[in-house]
């Protein structure tokens, strides 16, 4: 008896995309996209220091009991968000207490 090959899928990226969101994703993924920046020197030494000074504050870790489904809802706006859970929870509890 011989072992099925397990298939190789690809991603269907364009079921969840608008005709917006396909147009950007078939620009990239052409083989003559160049990214631009449009951040000046200047303005990135400065969101790098801001970044830097944020970085830099006394972190402490914790641990956290949550409900399976707060935490599920919190890594899904997270992902909308486009950033890790963890920053998101810690995001939300700087604003909870400023």
């Amino acid at each position: 008896m011989t072992k099925a090959k397990p298939r190789k899928t690809t991603p269907k990226i364009g079921a969840f995309l608008d005709d917006e969101e396909k147009g950007i994703h078939e620009v990239i993924e052409a083989d003559d996209y160049v990214p631009l920046s449009i951040l000046t020197s200047e303005k990135r030494a400065e969101y790098q220091a801001i970044a830097r000074a944020a970085m830099n504050e006394g972190r402490v870790k914790i641990s956290l009991r949550l409900a399976e489904t707060d935490l599920e809802r919190l890594k899904a706006k997270a992902m909308r968000e486009g950033m890790p859970y963890l920053t998101l929870i810690g995001s939300i509890l700087h604003k909870a207490v400023m």
